[in-house]
């Protein structure tokens, strides 16, 4: 079987790596500097990303992960995905191009589902790269791999909802550009499991909104954007923030969900290529022994497993976005699944071989790798962790080879 990308990716691809060639890689080390200069006051926006924004946008490189939309170029999923690998290859990369999560779903929630108002209110900024999002559904007291477990209330009084409850890694809060939340809570507790829980649009500023703290990842606190606990306390917002109508929260965040997890495993992928090159860099340039690391039968083994699974995660990908831009997103459940297990489980080994070949430098913050490392352990908790995963693609199978079976 013969695999190309079509000629508008391969336009755009190549448009967007020579934007990264000139733009963003030697941006790396003052974006970096910068952020060091901010010391203990991090929660600041490093100039520099505010410029990439502006020239990429000039470039005509922003909302590219938009599906069949007149505000973007309305790229399928598989059109978009080697795009999204691209920028995960730096880890601030996806915001240059307005393409950064969790705003990417956020937007594509607020264009499929939200109101004319809504949109103009929230979405047209978000679009524009102007304020960034959170979205608030997992919470710190309930097994929220699960989220029909959601506790945060919701309750209607005349023409407000007030909401109660406390969340956590809501990823963005921390970020001073946020604006807006995307809140998920339990507005029926007497109905169908599935419709009891609602999501509503509450303003960053709204008085009830605190953010109790900001949740290191393995030590790093991931300032600017972070990772925060949030409590809800009494918080009142107009009927009209409601998204789509109650009852509808579940089927809303799982129509999120499906895209996310392709653009997080392509951004991945894309990190997992960049410590690839940087392990064969390091053991060409290293000799041990009489001889450059890199002849040692043992590192050959790990360079080549890696470029192996690299390769063979990439097509699951580009399978499961295939088969959700031809039948659906419901058709692709066990590729959507699979990959979300794979890709995170194979770009943490890739990273850890490369820590491996740099010997003390890998786990301090020189290499970058400890810090790629932590995120992408994340990957396998996100979005739903490994096992929820497995369960589905494990049930899948079996109903192929067992009637009635559940």
């Amino acid at each position: 079987m013969h695999f190309e990308h079509n000629a508008r990716t391969r336009e755009l691809l190549a448009r967007l790596q020579a934007f990264m060639d000139v733009r963003v890689y030697p941006a790396e080390p003052v974006y970096h500097e910068q952020m060091q200069s901010f010391a203990a006051q991090r929660w600041r926006i490093p100039p520099i990303l505010e410029a990439l924004k502006e020239q990429a946008r000039a470039a005509g490189l922003w909302n590219l992960f938009l599906p069949e939309s007149p505000r973007g170029p309305g790229l399928t999923n598989l059109e978009y995905a080697p795009l999204c690998e691209v920028m995960g290859r730096v880890e601030f990369a996806p915001e240059v191009f307005n393409c950064s999560a969790p705003d990417t779903g956020n937007m594509e929630l607020l264009g499929r589902y939200g109101s004319e108002e809504q949109k103009r209110q929230w979405l047209e900024p978000l679009l524009a790269g102007e304020i960034r999002s959170a979205f608030l559904m997992t919470e710190p007291e309930v097994a929220s791999s699960d989220a029909t477990n959601i506790r945060t209330e919701i309750r209607r009084h005349g023409d407000h909802y007030v909401i109660n409850g406390r969340k956590w890694w809501s990823s963005g809060v921390g970020d001073p550009r946020c604006k807006i939340l995307i809140v998920m809570g339990k507005s029926d507790p007497e109905a169908p499991r599935h419709l009891q829980q609602s999501l509503l649009l509450v303003p960053r500023d709204t008085p009830g909104v605190k953010v109790l703290r900001m949740l290191p990842v393995f030590g790093f606190d991931d300032a600017p954007h972070g990772h925060g606990e949030v409590l809800l306390e009494n918080v009142r917002v107009p009927r009209e923030n409601l998204i789509l109508g109650e009852g509808r929260g579940f089927e809303i965040a799982q129509g999120r969900l499906g895209p996310g997890r392709i653009h997080h495993c392509m951004r991945t992928l894309g990190a997992a290529e960049r410590a690839l090159e940087a392990m064969c860099r390091r053991l060409l340039s290293r000799v041990a022994f009489g001889k450059p690391i890199a002849e040692q039968s043992v590192w050959q083994e790990r360079i080549a497993a890696a470029r192996t699974h690299l390769e063979m995660a990439r097509l699951l990908v580009l399978k499961a976005a295939y088969m959700m831009d031809t039948a659906g997103n419901k058709a692709a459940q066990a590729e959507i699944a699979m990959i979300k297990v794979a890709v995170p489980q194979v770009a943490l080994k890739v990273v850890d071989d490369a820590i491996q070949a740099f010997g003390g430098a890998g786990v301090t913050t020189d290499a970058g790798l400890a810090r790629m490392y932590a995120n992408l352990r994340t990957m396998r908790i996100v979005d739903g962790p490994d096992e929820v995963h497995n369960r589905a693609i494990a049930r899948q199978e079996l109903r192929k080879h067992q009637s009635g079976w559940r």
